[in-house]
């Protein structure tokens, strides 16, 4: 463990110097809030960005959006980071359909890309792009309106950001004209037992796509989530070319929170649950993709709903209990 005390672990990278940054979507706040299907949620600013060094760790960025219960597990806020030359980029998410934002103003202030400076008086932060009024008014998959930014990446012109409520992927320039690379559909998936459909009831299943990742082959590659009944071995792997055609890369996967690739070229898939999000199991797994496109587990064993993944030299570093306030952690895990 390299870092501790965390609300809510995410996304991770590094800078150029070697240090790991990690967006933690904080605890919720004192409110205004809303009812939820299970728990109420309030809002507050308790989203941050924290820097992790050898000699320790700061929250360098603090009082980023944040929506979540009374206890603020699973809350939700400030998804990833990334680095441009001059500024940091920060998602915050929403998860929330739009509507909502109506019912609350105060989330206007997240499903969000943030710039994010330092200047001699401290940290400016600017919007680069409101991607929930992306989704209001163009809504590219045509289906219901819900906007959740998860992953970041730098690319050449802007950042790329897998919107895992809109399923699709965008392109956000630094001026911040956004262009859709790509949308995942919905599949049809048959209702597990239990949960009380009939035998051969057939649900559409939302694509929830988490994570993005440019690799080696300069394609980019997501990871997908899937929405309910989340059903185990479901998640995919798409790969999508330069011209923004689709196609699945790797199968076999469940509930996929991130994606990397390491210095060889070898794919890694981060499982937020290994046995699936309705089997009351937390535990998540770190999967590699080997050549022939088998999977080897590489550990499972104190994974607790893990939130955010990202290689450098021969260690993956995640972000465990990604859905815990005050107890998430990082985790330096040795690839061999």
């Amino acid at each position: 463990m390299i870092a501790s005390g965390l609300d809510n672990p995410r996304g991770l990278v590094f800078d150029r110097k070697g240090a790991l940054y990690v967006a933690e979507a904080g605890s919720g706040g004192d409110g205004p809030c809303l009812p939820g299907a299970i728990l109420e949620s309030c809002f507050g600013h308790s989203g941050a960005i924290t820097r992790i060094t050898k000699w320790g760790q700061r929250r360098v960025v603090t009082g980023l959006s944040s929506f979540g219960p009374y206890d603020g597990a699973a809350a939700i806020g400030p998804s990833d980071v990334a680095f441009g030359q001059k500024r940091m980029f920060v998602t915050v998410g929403l998860d929330e359909d739009l509507e909502d934002i109506q019912a609350l103003p105060e989330l206007a202030d997240m499903g969000e890309l943030l710039g994010v400076k330092r200047n001699p008086h401290g940290v400016r932060i600017v919007t680069v792009a409101d991607l929930a009024e992306f989704e209001d008014a163009f809504n590219p998959t045509g289906d219901e309106e819900n906007v959740n930014p998860n992953s970041v990446i730098l690319d050449k012109g802007g950042v790329i950001v897998s919107d895992a409520g809109a399923n699709d992927l965008l392109l956000v320039r630094t001026s911040g004209k956004i262009r859709v690379l790509a949308t995942f559909p919905n599949r049809d998936v048959e209702a597990p037992p239990g949960l009380g459909f009939p035998p051969g009831y057939m649900l559409s299943m939302d694509a929830v796509p988490t994570s993005v990742q440019r690799g080696p082959d300069g394609s980019l590659y997501v990871g997908q989530l899937t929405g309910f009944p989340f059903p185990p071995g479901a998640a995919n792997v798409y790969r999508v070319d330069r011209s923004g055609e689709v196609s699945v890369h790797a199968t076999g996967f469940t509930n996929i929170m991130d994606i990397a690739f390491d210095k060889r070229g070898r794919l890694y898939v981060l499982e937020i649950f290994k046995n699936g999000a309705l089997s009351g199991d937390p535990t998540g797994a770190l999967v590699r993709v080997n050549g022939d496109g088998s999977q080897t587990e590489i550990m499972s064993d104190g994974l607790i709903t893990p939130g955010g993944l990202t290689i450098r030299g021969h260690h993956a570093y995640v972000s465990n209990c990604g859905t815990c306030a005050s107890t998430g952690e990082v985790l330096r895990i040795p690839l061999g």
